[in-house]
C-alpha cells in the first residue's frame, strides 16, 4: 500500500517537472511551444485519396472533418461511407474489416471497436513537421 501511494505521490511530480523542461523531441531537439499549439495549422481543402505510405496503413482523410459528429448517437463519416451511400456520395465504403468482431465474427453493422473513425483515420493539415526524418515508402507500395 505504501508503494501504491509513493508511486501516485511521484507520478503527480513528474509531469509538472517535465513541463518545465519543455518539449523536446525523441532526438531531443526543442520543439517550439507556439508550434504545438491549437489554431496553428489549418486542414487542407478537399482533394483525392492520398496514396498510403505502408502496407496496412488506415487511409488518411482528404477532406475536412471540422464539426463532424461522431458519437455514440451519430457518426456523420456514415452519411457518405456507408456501403448504402457511398456510390451516391462518390466516397469510398467503408472496409469489411469494419464489420468483425474481435473473434472475426462478420457483423451486419460496423463493429464498435471500428466506429469511432478518427481513432484511426485522419485528416491532414499544413503543419510542418516538428522533427525531420527520412521514412520512406513500403517497396511494395512504389
Amino acid at each position: 500500500m505504501l508503494a501504491l501511494i509513493a508511486a501516485v505521490g511521484f507520478g503527480a511530480v513528474v509531469p509538472s517537472a517535465a513541463m518545465a523542461q519543455g518539449v523536446k523531441s525523441i532526438r531531443g531537439a526543442d520543439v517550439a511551444e507556439q508550434e504545438l499549439q491549437v489554431g496553428n495549422f489549418r486542414q487542407l481543402p478537399d482533394q483525392a485519396p492520398i496514396d498510403r505510405e505502408y502496407v496496412q496503413q488506415p487511409p488518411l482523410i482528404p477532406h475536412k472533418v471540422e464539426g463532424y459528429e461522431v458519437s455514440i448517437n451519430f457518426n456523420k463519416c456514415m452519411d457518405c461511407h456507408a456501403w448504402s451511400r457511398y456510390k451516391d456520395s462518390g466516397a469510398t465504403k467503408v472496409s469489411l474489416t469494419h464489420f468483425k468482431d474481435r473473434d472475426g465474427g462478420e457483423l451486419s453493422n460496423i463493429s464498435p471497436r471500428r466506429y469511432f473513425c478518427m481513432q484511426c483515420h485522419v485528416s491532414q493539415t499544413d503543419a510542418k513537421p516538428l522533427v525531420g526524418n527520412r521514412f520512406q515508402r513500403a517497396e511494395g507500395l512504389r
